[in-house]
């Protein structure tokens, strides 16, 4: 869930890309370098090759190869490309041998770091909020509060390769398959909160909504990673309903009227 306009600059050559990061953001250039590293060995042509790195310098930064390929966000999805998508984020999950993927660390923004979020930011949304935001985040607090989520933590799932950001931005659609570029975020994770990542995304439905039944039709979930998958559902996007109420009123970053637009889907959530 990372903002990639202010995590770091991009440099875009005929063959390459190159990123740099702010001083503070190092451990966001050590994640994109493992992560690149680790996909190019494991599953060679789903993400950009790593070419050269230099994440110890004043200016940490990652040149890395340039794919081909348009941004799937902002696109009605066709069936073919559902499908690449799903099989994109399944070759993601699934690369990473399970002896390797358990000393990768655990990826940032995970549920406990959201939820401490939440808590954190009720105080200053709610007063600055319409009725029906309001209703929504207060709903939502209440769901939080009664869920295992924030009072047992998460069931056993399988560990997964995580790349962190569900924005469909970072998945590239080359006319026969899906490419994923943005590890910033990646580590261990678990694949529920990974897909809650994409369909909650406020980028897979403030433009051209995601058929998230047709896309998670091509989920093979455990009993209990469905039952997790619910639960994820909602606190991303009881998240992204806390950030849409922070958004710039002179400076938006979405139409008007997209927080009602999720405090209604958040709702629709919970029913």
């Amino acid at each position: 869930m990372s903002d990639q306009w202010s995590t770091h600059a991009v440099e875009l050559h005929p063959d390459s890309v190159t990123k740099r990061f702010r001083d503070g953001d190092r451990q966001r250039g050590d994640r994109e370098w493992r992560a690149l590293t680790l996909l190019a060995t494991y599953a060679p042509g789903l993400a950009p090759a790593p070419r050269e790195s230099d994440l110890s310098g004043p200016i940490p930064t990652i040149v890395m190869s340039r794919l081909a390929g348009t941004p799937l966000r902002g696109r009605s999805l066709k069936d073919d490309q559902i499908k690449a998508l799903a099989a994109a984020v399944t070759r993601v999950h699934d690369a990473v041998p399970p002896d390797v993927l358990a000393e990768v660390p655990l990826r940032p923004g995970r549920q406990a770091e959201l939820i401490a979020h939440i808590h954190s930011w009720f105080p200053q949304a709610r007063p600055r909020v319409n009725h029906e935001v309001g209703r929504a985040l207060d709903r939502g607090m209440d769901w939080l509060a009664r869920s295992a989520l924030d009072s047992t933590g998460h069931p056993e799932v399988p560990d997964v390769f995580g790349p962190g950001d569900g924005n469909l931005a970072n998945y590239l659609w080359d006319g026969e398959r899906v490419q994923v570029v943005d590890f910033e975020d990646s580590g261990l994770s678990d694949r529920a909160f990974e897909l809650a990542e994409i369909t909650e995304h406020v980028g897979s439905w403030v433009e051209h909504p995601l058929d998230v039944d047709a896309f998670l039709a091509h989920f093979d979930l455990t009993n209990t990673e469905a039952a997790r998958l619910v639960d994820c559902r909602r606190l991303l996007a009881l998240v992204w309903l806390f950030l849409l109420t922070f958004d710039d009123a002179d400076n938006p970053r979405n139409p008007p009227g997209t927080a009602e637009r999720q405090a209604s889907r958040f709702l629709d959530l919970l029913a």
